[in-house]
């Protein structure tokens, strides 16, 4: 009798801390951060920045707006790529969040005498730890971004880390 009047408040404890986590879940993430980038063709290193506003809809979707920027002279002239990507993502409402997403939208390049804007895509995942109240560090965020400068298909890695505040 005992376990099973255990069992069952456990789980009204459960769910009451789910109910409550969604009750208090914000409907807005902004994350800034430091963003490192590889880059196909041809084979660079980039660093730069990486800007993203989540609003969601419900505790684990929400429509993600993601900008970028990526610079260095990997080859003698400064070259510069920049995206701007827009779309869906999935996450885990919890003190440890791990989300997915997958965003569409376009890049550009500027390297010395080529300049181009193309379409783009962002497919990715990471991780989020709440630090204090509203502030989380996104640990590691991962992304495979495809590109196709110049007619020419590139598949890009980003990879990014920073602040992540909730309203």
């Amino acid at each position: 009798m005992v376990r099973k009047l255990s069992l069952l408040v456990g789980l009204v404890l459960l769910v009451s801390l789910t109910a409550h986590a969604q009750d208090a879940s914000d409907k807005v993430e902004l994350f800034g951060g430091y963003s490192y980038m590889r880059t196909d063709s041809p084979s660079a290193n980039l660093n730069g920045w990486e800007l993203s506003g989540q609003y969601k809809f419900a505790p684990f979707l929400g429509a993600v707006a993601d900008f970028d920027g990526h610079y260095g002279s990997p080859f003698g002239p400064s070259t510069s790529f920049h995206a701007f990507l827009f779309g869906p993502q999935i996450s885990f409402p919890a003190r440890v969040s791990p989300f997915a997403h997958v965003l569409f939208g376009g890049a550009h390049v500027d390297s010395g005498p080529f300049s181009d804007t193309s379409f783009a895509m962002g497919i990715g995942a990471g991780i989020d730890t709440q630090i204090a109240g509203p502030i989380h560090w996104r640990i590691i965020q991962g992304d495979y971004l495809p590109t196709w400068f110049g007619n020419t298909r590139e598949d890009n890695l980003r990879l990014s880390t920073g602040i992540v505040v909730h309203f």
